[in-house]
Parts: structure tokens; C-alpha cells; sequence
């Protein structure tokens, strides 16, 4: 225990002895044979004691002074093992809405180096505060219901800080044309994934961010879990056959064909050439064959020890699995999808290098196509996880957050409850954007608390989901209210009674939520007393102006952008190739 503790604890009992030592010099000083007689003449005693301040060190005295402190430090003890454990005002919660000192410790003097949460609260960036009790990871989920202002007042606010590279899902195609224009101006590239016009998109090769067979699996893993349907899944058998059958495939794309050839473009081709006939069961089809081949030449390579445990089906099974696959694969019948598909040019890998802002534009009304939205975040997070740890020593120098909104129509990313947990160590963060809790329970099963654990911050908007409602009123807490009954009792004379008592009440209840004003909002962040604050103002934000929303001379126009987006620029690198080409070969081309 601390010494300068154990004094300031001890003095009452010394000046209490102390006090005692002149008591027993009162009571030796007073005349007398016996008691009473010094009793009476104790006052007299006791002024020539006190005639000194200085205590008395006459042996009696000092035990008469011992023994009154030694009495009275017992009794505070014994008083103490018995007390009664009182928390005025808080007997039945001591739940309250947090105030700006409570903020303060987390939020960033410098404005554009915070996370924007409310009108009044911030975050900031640094995972590295002069104090390690008030960092928090950047994780935040956003949770309200239709018309609540999710990208007004949570998504845009953010964006235009311009402190990190986005990634940030545009169920519209609004955000980019909206602040496009900013993000170019403060030195952006910017990568652009329509899922809803292919023409106005950049390419994405998810074969292009294969580098191993564990790779492989993980887009194997995540085209299965985006691509089952509405209806319910059936006998798990023809799932890990079809995962076997993608597996082969893909690692024989992987190790065996150009690099021209690594999209899905081939892995629909090569489905397309394996049919089956029932009645003859040493039939090869060409794929059978080319396995065949390659076995002959590495027998335990990574495809051929895939595709012979798909051949041990037979052939109406066989045919069947084939059925299967191109059901799930049939979005790549579309010629537009295979030229999107074709090649890549999101270099989702170079994100943490340096400010980059990818908009992924997702129908709000068909999620036909949104499996590739999924494929693209899964790769993202583990390509940014392995680049921060082999390349940058477990920090990516850029910090890359992940603007998610409508999180659970753009399908499951594999792990996700894992991923929350370790991207923050990595510079990588992600906000969850969605309409009500119970949409990521539907998505994620049991490890929707898990998700929600991971997340330091969460926003609510608005809504009437009863799930969600209930869950945040008991997150709130209760806070200790005084009450007062009035009764009144008649007879032949009217009496009136009034009790007065303590009561727990809900910061606030179910249905003060689902009426809660429209501007306003609620923050949770860990440790910290929640607070009802206004929604941020994107007015207000110094960026604002630079925006189609303030001016629509600064509309983003995506289409010019994509047709002119091989200007030369002074801080862009290139690769120059120089390409030899016979001219008679080029005339004979060009007029047949």
C-alpha cells in the first residue's frame, strides 16, 4: 500500500490520541484522594493541561492517549465490516447521456484527422493516442432504416475528411458522381466497379489476385457462399462437389494457361466442354483429357489431385454436379459480364500504397450481380493483410477504410467475424451500414455478436425494428428517477397521502426510440457514456463546396472519366513496352 496513503489515513487517530494525552494529564493534574473528589476537580485539571497545546509525554498519559486511538481505529473497523452499501441516486442504474468531457480524450485537435460520427463527437485516427486507454479501433456500425440519412449524414461526412484510401459500396452510383471531383482534386486515383452498367466500369479479374492454392480455395470458398440462391440448401454433398470440381478447375487456369486466359471466360469454357454420358463410363470429354496430360506430367499437382477426387462420381452424378455448376455460373453466360471479367485493372493490392478511392456501384433493387462485390472484398482484406505484414512490416503506410453501406445485400464475406478482428492492427477499417441489426443476424448466424463485439463504435439513425430497438434500449442502461404518489381516501372526511420513493427507468425505452427526432441520433463507443447528439451537418463540412450537392458544375462524370482515364499525368507511373510489328503483315491484315 502507498506510504503518503497509510499517513493521511492514520492521522484522525493520532490527533485523537493526542487529544487524549492532555484528557489524562486534566485528570492527573486535578486535586483529589480518590475519584470522586477528581472528578469534581476535573475542570480545574483540565485548564492547566490545556495551558500548554503541546501533548503530554507523562507515560500515563501516553497510554491513556494509545489506548483512545487504538479504540477508536477498532471501532471505525468493526463499523466498517457491518456497513450498509449505499449509491445515492444510483440505487437502481446510474445510466446517463455523456457530455463533452467525456469525448474530449478521443477526439483529434486537428479536424480532418477524426473520424466524423455526430455533430459533436469525432473519433481519431491515430490507433496511437499519447494515452493507450483511449484507443479505439475505427470499426463503426451504422444502423438505421430507411430515409434516416445513412449516407448524408454518416457516408459523405466521412469521405470528404480525404485522410485515407475508400473503399466505399455506392448502392446508386450517387456518392462517386457527388465527390468524385473532390477526391481528383486532392490527389485520388480513383477505381470505379459498376455491377449495374458494365460499360461504365473499370475491369475486374478476380483470377488476377491468384497467387496460391490457398487463394484459390478462398475464392472457391466465397463464390459457393454468394451464389447458393433464395431457395433452401440441399444435401451439403453436391456443395463440396461442386467446390472440388471449382478448385480443380481454377488451379489448373491458375498454373496452366496464359495469363490472357485467367478469368472466368475459361472456367465457363472448359464447364461447357465436359459432358458426360451415362452409358459409357470410360468416356473422356477434352477436359478429361488435358488432366489427363497434365497428370502424366506432375502427378501430384494441386489440380489433378482435385479433379480425380471429382471423378470418383459417376456419370449421372457426374452429370448432375456439371447441371449444379452451370446453374450457380450462369450470371458469366452474359457477354458483358466475361469482358468485365476479362482482365483487371482495380489493383486492389495498391490500396495501402497511396490515396485511392474505389466506388463499388451495386443495385439497390436486383443482387444479381452483387457475389462479385463480395468476391471483391474478401480478396481486398486478405491482400491487404498480406501486403501489411510481408511488405510493410504489419502497417499498411495508407489506412484504407471500408464504407459499406447496405452491408447485407452485397452477400457474406467468408470469415468476416475474424477479418473485424485483425484489420485494425493492419491500418484497415470497416463501418457496416445497414437497416436494422437483425439484417446481419440473417446474414452472419451466430457470429453476429461476434461482428458487433469487434466494432469500438456504433450509430443509431432512427428506425422501428423491434430487435434492434430492444437491443439498444438494454444497452443504454437504466438511470435512478424519484417518483411521487399522491392517493386521496374518502369517508366521513376526504384524507390525502403523498409517498415519495425511488424508481429505475430506462434512459430510454422502446418506443422513445422509434420516436426519437428525426436530426437526432445515439453513439455508443466503448467505455464511454452514450450520447444523444445531433446528426452531423454536411453543410458544415469545409469540403462541402467542392461538391455536386453544393454546386453541380462539380458533377463526376464517370463515363469521360473512364474513356480518358490513360492521360499522362506527371505523379502517375506507367510500364512502356516496346512492341515490334512487320508492316507487310500489318497491310495484309488490315484489307482482308
Amino acid at each position: 500500500m502507498n506510504l503518503k496513503k497509510i499517513i493521511l489515513q492514520s492521522l484522525p487517530y493520532v490527533a485523537i490520541g493526542l487529544m487524549a494525552t492532555k484528557l489524562g494529564q486534566g485528570w492527573r493534574l486535578a486535586e483529589g484522594i480518590n475519584a470522586s473528589e477528581k472528578a469534581m476537580n476535573l475542570m480545574n485539571g483540565i485548564g492547566m493541561a490545556f495551558r500548554s497545546l503541546l501533548p503530554s509525554f507523562h507515560p500515563m498519559d501516553l497510554c491513556i492517549g494509545l489506548l483512545s486511538g487504538g479504540l477508536l481505529r477498532l471501532a471505525v473497523y468493526v463499523k466498517g465490516l457491518n456497513a450498509k452499501k449505499y449509491r445515492k441516486g444510483m440505487e437502481y442504474g446510474s445510466a446517463r447521456w455523456g457530455t463533452a468531457e467525456d469525448i474530449k480524450p478521443f477526439i483529434d485537435p486537428v479536424f480532418e484527422q477524426n473520424v466524423i460520427l455526430t455533430q459533436t463527437e469525432r473519433l481519431m485516427m491515430s490507433n496511437r493516442p499519447k494515452n493507450p486507454a483511449h484507443a479505439r479501433n475505427k470499426n463503426v456500425l451504422v444502423i438505421g432504416g430507411s430515409g434516416s440519412g445513412k449516407t448524408r449524414f454518416f457516408v459523405k461526412p466521412n469521405l470528404l475528411q480525404c485522410h485515407s484510401s475508400y473503399v466505399v459500396t455506392d448502392p446508386k452510383g450517387s456518392i462517386v458522381i457527388e465527390c468524385g471531383r473532390l477526391l481528383l482534386k486532392n490527389g485520388y486515383r480513383l477505381k470505379i466497379l459498376n455491377t449495374i452498367n458494365f460499360k461504365k466500369s473499370m475491369h475486374y479479374n478476380p483470377f488476377a489476385y491468384i497467387h496460391s492454392e490457398k487463394d484459390i480455395l478462398k475464392l472457391v470458398t466465397c463464390l459457393i457462399a454468394n451464389t447458393k440462391g433464395d431457395g433452401k440448401s440441399g444435401d451439403e454433398f453436391w456443395t463440396k462437389a461442386e467446390t472440388l470440381l471449382y478448385t480443380a478447375l481454377i488451379g489448373y487456369i491458375h498454373y496452366e494457361a496464359p495469363q490472357v486466359e485467367q478469368n472466368f471466360s475459361t472456367l465457363i469454357d472448359m464447364l461447357n466442354a465436359m459432358d458426360t454420358r451415362e452409358d459409357d463410363e470410360d468416356y473422356q470429354n477434352p477436359v478429361d483429357i488435358m488432366f489427363e496430360q497434365l497428370e502424366m506430367k506432375q502427378p501430384q499437382h494441386f489440380a489433378v489431385r482435385q479433379y480425380k477426387k471429382y471423378k470418383l462420381a459417376a456419370g449421372k452424378t457426374a452429370k448432375s454436379i456439371l447441371i449444379s455448376c452451370g446453374a450457380r455460373l450462369a450470371p458469366f453466360d452474359i457477354q458483358e459480364l466475361r469482358d468485365l471479367t476479362a482482365y483487371d485493372e482495380l489493383e486492389l493490392d495498391t490500396l495501402g500504397d497511396r490515396k485511392t478511392a474505389l466506388f463499388m456501384i451495386m443495385s439497390d433493387t436486383d443482387d444479381t450481380f452483387n457475389f462479385l462485390l463480395s468476391m471483391c472484398y474478401t480478396q481486398l482484406f486478405n491482400l491487404l493483410c498480406e501486403k501489411a505484414d510481408d511488405v510493410y512490416g504489419g502497417r499498411l503506410p495508407v489506412h484504407v477504410r471500408c464504407l459499406i453501406d447496405e452491408c447485407a445485400n452485397i452477400g457474406q464475406i467468408p470469415k468476416l467475424e475474424k477479418l473485424i478482428a485483425t484489420i485494425r492492427s493492419r491500418e484497415i477499417s470497416a463501418c457496416l451500414i445497414l437497416q436494422a441489426q437483425s439484417q446481419l443476424k440473417a446474414l452472419y448466424k451466430d457470429n453476429c455478436d461476434t461482428i458487433i463485439g469487434n466494432m469500438d463504435s456504433v450509430v443509431f439513425l432512427g428506425g422501428k425494428e423491434r430487435t434492434t430497438l430492444k437491443e439498444l434500449s438494454e444497452t443504454l442502461g437504466k438511470e435512478t428517477i424519484d417518483s411521487y404518489n399522491t392517493g386521496e381516501s374518502r369517508g366521513r372526511e376526504v384524507s390525502h397521502s403523498l409517498n415519495y420513493q425511488k424508481l429505475g427507468k430506462e434512459l430510454m425505452s422502446m418506443d422513445e426510440l422509434a420516436v426519437m427526432d428525426g436530426g437526432k441520433c445515439i453513439l455508443q463507443l466503448r467505455g464511454v457514456r452514450p450520447f444523444l447528439s445531433r446528426k452531423y451537418d454536411l453543410t458544415e463540412h469545409p469540403n462541402y463546396r467542392f461538391t455536386s450537392d453544393a454546386n453541380p458544375k462539380y458533377a463526376f462524370d464517370i463515363e469521360k472519366y473512364l474513356t480518358h482515364r490513360l492521360k499522362l499525368r506527371e505523379d502517375e507511373t506507367y510500364a512502356v513496352y516496346e512492341v515490334n510489328v512487320d508492316e507487310d503483315e500489318t497491310e495484309e491484315e488490315t484489307y482482308e
